[in-house]
């Protein structure tokens, strides 16, 4: 789809839709886990055999939407936003993305320090990629708790910025990302 003009999507490109309304349920559905994890110890257990697959899961499709991204031309800017509010949309966006990316990462790597295997699928189960060092262990699951709080930030302020552009202004700024059909999509 392109604007009326002719010269550039109006919207992300399908696949990038697709990916980010997929992808959306499963982090917040993380970072429900992870909290719940740290009130509830009766519930741990079968908790932390949901977050290690599901963490694993968030970072390769992280992968797989960072190389969509790469490849994809992104829509402009609404008009309704500003040089700075497009700076800030913009790094928010890469902090997203970085947090995406090293937060399973780091988690993988805590628990490879403790020699903690992550299940995937029946006997499937990945490699270690951090030495056994309860020490490494112990840097490791501080920087995990420190990204969780970072990412959960990011991404409320992320939710708050479109519902604001959605409730207040009413840009139509969510269009961009919609997998529904829209307005500015009917013909």
């Amino acid at each position: 789809m392109t604007d009326e003009t002719g010269t550039a999507p109006t919207r992300f490109a399908l696949p990038s839709r697709i990916l980010h309304w997929l992808m959306a349920p499963m982090v917040i559905v993380q970072l429900f886990i992870g909290a719940t994890m740290i009130a509830s110890l009766s519930y741990y257990p079968l908790l932390l055999a949901i977050h290690r697959p599901l963490g694993i899961l968030i970072l390769i499709f992280a992968v797989i939407r960072l190389g969509n991204r790469l490849t994809h031309k992104l829509p402009p800017f609404l008009a309704t936003m500003g040089r700075t509010e497009r700076r800030i949309a913009s790094w928010s966006e890469y902090l997203l993305y970085a947090l995406l990316l090293v937060q399973p990462v780091v988690g993988w790597a805590m628990l490879s320090a403790a020699r903690f295997p992550i299940a995937m699928v029946g006997p499937f189960r990945l490699p270690g990629i951090a030495p056994h060092n309860f020490d490494v262990y112990g840097i490791l699951r501080e920087c995990h708790s420190v990204f969780a709080y970072m990412l959960f930030l990011a991404f409320t302020a992320h939710v708050c910025a479109v519902l604001f552009h959605t409730l207040v202004l009413r840009d139509r700024l969510i269009d961009r990302m919609a997998v529904w059909r829209t307005k500015s999509s009917r013909s």
